[in-house]
């Protein structure tokens, strides 16, 4: 509980710090802060918390579970838009549902996922976080994201490019050089301040949060979010949890799991459907509101698991 509380405390504050300074600041400054974590900030992080990152045990299942959750939150919304088009007689727009799809399938795993998983469980696991996200969610929002917004979009954009924005991925590369650069042994104050830089890029991608939610202005899609948000947020979470055991997957590797799991949709996904024509009004309703819907949820899945 104490850790928790302090969590909030860093985690609202950096948020609001950032919330404050999107509403003075130019429209340019969190797009240039957001491509230099992109392309420096993330992949330094990714490399200093990997260093000591303990990769035994069954870490390898950690991308599986990941499209499972995955493919299990897109087939869960699908069934969900079958049954309200079959009891409201009306059918939502394709642009819509692929913007409810994708709400439901890819979680915040990197921006968000990171830092609480460092904070509540620590460094020791924080790879099973990055597992996740690097061969889970990365490709569930770039693969398969892709191939559903290039169905329900208006208009396809340009594939090639797709496929080169993941094979340039700066996170992707550091992740394969983290792994070697683990063989490294380093002095005490190398490694201490490299640890401290990863940190300062947390507090730093805690703060663009806070200043894209200050952009977010689309509240009236709650209805159709919460939909989505109830099968991202709660029932995949506590579908795959329960299963978690039977996979051998126990204690603070579990609790990682599920924080990721229990993520709010990730920012991809609007990037996603302003380059496919989706919903935007519902990818922003979703963003916003899972973001705020996390403090809720974050301390359930703590007791349960």
């Amino acid at each position: 509980m104490a850790n928790l509380l302090e969590l909030y405390v860093k985690l609202l504050g950096l948020v609001l710090v950032g919330f404050i300074l999107g509403r003075k600041l130019p429209n340019t400054v969190p797009t240039r802060i957001g491509k230099w974590l992109f392309w420096v900030g993330v992949p330094i992080s990714i490399v200093a918390f990997l260093h000591n990152a303990d990769l035994s045990g069954r870490i390898w299942i950690a991308p599986v579970i990941a499209h499972l959750a995955i493919t299990l939150g897109g087939f869960l919304a699908w069934l969900a838009m079958k049954g309200q088009a079959h009891l409201t007689k009306t059918i939502p727009q394709k642009s819509t549902q692929g913007s409810l799809l994708l709400a439901a399938m890819v979680g915040n795993t990197g921006y968000l996922g990171f830092p609480i998983t460092l904070a509540l469980v620590g460094q020791e696991y924080f790879a099973w976080a990055l597992f996740y996200d690097m061969l889970g969610s990365l490709f569930g929002a770039y693969g398969l994201g892709i191939v559903l917004a290039s169905h329900f979009g208006n208009h396809v954009r340009n594939y090639w490019q797709i496929v080169q924005s993941i094979l340039i991925n700066p996170a992707l590369w550091s992740f394969g050089f983290g792994l070697l650069f683990r063989a490294v042994q380093l002095p005490h104050i190398l490694e201490y301040s490299l640890e401290k830089l990863g940190w300062s890029v947390v507090a730093l991608t805690l703060i663009l949060i806070g200043m894209r939610l200050s952009r977010l202005t689309s509240w009236h899609r709650l209805p159709q979010a919460g939909m989505s948000l109830t099968i991202k947020m709660l029932v995949v979470p506590l579908v795959i949890g329960g299963t978690l055991p039977f996979l051998g997957v126990t204690g603070e590797a579990a609790q990682v799991i599920v924080i990721q799991m229990a993520m709010p949709p990730a920012f991809a996904t609007l990037v996603i459907a302003e380059t496919f024509n989706l919903d935007r009004d519902l990818a922003v309703t979703c963003l916003a509101v899972g973001s705020m819907m996390l403090l809720l949820t974050l301390p359930l899945w703590l007791w349960l698991f």
